[in-house]
């Protein structure tokens, strides 16, 4: 909250695409977010842009196979997507449920992409169909993705307008140098039209440091042209930690002028 009333002008200077990050909490989906939603509201009164949350995640992924846990899960995409009818935001961030250690084991037997897509078609049916009817993508982020192309396969599997796929840079640049998985700007050629939704943050391989642009080893003329030559005018957000959100308008006013983006 405090970040988007510092960084209001700014945002509404250009309508920039917004993503809200408050209702990933357990104790804020527990309490009374419909005062965050209304504070939001007027705060953002006249803003033209597309807006957007990150859904909640945490102690559980889509594709858990244990029933008790699958009810904590849609219950907990289900409030996400509420506060984004409440909000008006047409997006919600998910996680991918692709780790290393699938990659690793997809060709020691199908049943487990098997097992895997059908876990995740039962726990987000109910989901899917909420977003369909209130007009909110659900965008699926990569995490620990290998292969960029698994996740396009899966939100393709859904058959529906409103699963597409989102790509945080700052993800596939650690699973670059840690797992083997290719360079970022294969990530957006892997998802091409489906890409909806883009996390842009730094980093350097080792860690999720969700640095500005620019402070790490990630290749952005190359993440910029892709995103030119196989995307269809993504969500483009800057996603960094706290202390570095007073520097997002001069990062991207370096971007600009090295006519990357803005």
């Amino acid at each position: 909250m405090e970040s988007v009333e510092k960084l209001r002008d700014w945002l509404f200077d250009k309508d920039r695409d917004l993503e809200l990050q408050d209702f990933v909490q357990p104790n804020v989906l527990d309490g009374d977010w419909q005062a965050i939603v209304g504070r939001y509201g007027s705060l953002l009164d006249g803003y033209r842009g597309r807006i957007g949350i990150h859904g909640p995640f945490f102690g559980f992924d889509m594709s858990t196979v244990d029933p008790q846990v699958q009810a904590i899960a849609q219950k907990r995409f289900l409030q996400g997507l509420g506060i984004c009818e409440a909000l008006g935001a047409t997006h919600m961030v998910v996680h991918s449920p692709f780790t290393h250690w699938h990659h690793d084991n997809f060709d020691n037997g199908t049943w487990l992409k098997d097992h895997l897509f059908e876990a995740c078609h039962t726990n987000l049916a109910p989901v899917v169909k909420r977003a369909e009817d209130i007009g909110c993508e659900l965008v699926i982020e990569n995490i620990q993705d290998v292969d960029p192309r698994e996740r396009v396969r899966l939100a393709e599997s859904f058959d529906s307008h409103m699963v597409r796929v989102s790509i945080d840079t700052g993800h596939a640049q650690w699973a670059h140098k840690a797992t083997g998985a290719p360079p970022v700007d294969y990530f957006v050629k892997a998802a091409g039209k489906n890409l909806a939704h883009v996390h842009l943050q730094d980093a350097d391989g080792c860690a999720d440091r969700h640095w500005l642009p620019g402070a790490g080893t990630i290749l952005w003329p190359a993440i910029f042209e892709a995103l030119r030559d196989y995307a269809d005018n993504p969500r483009l957000v800057i996603e960094v930690f706290g202390k570095y959100h007073a520097q997002i308008p001069a990062c991207v006013a370096r971007l600009e002028a090295e006519g990357l983006a803005q």
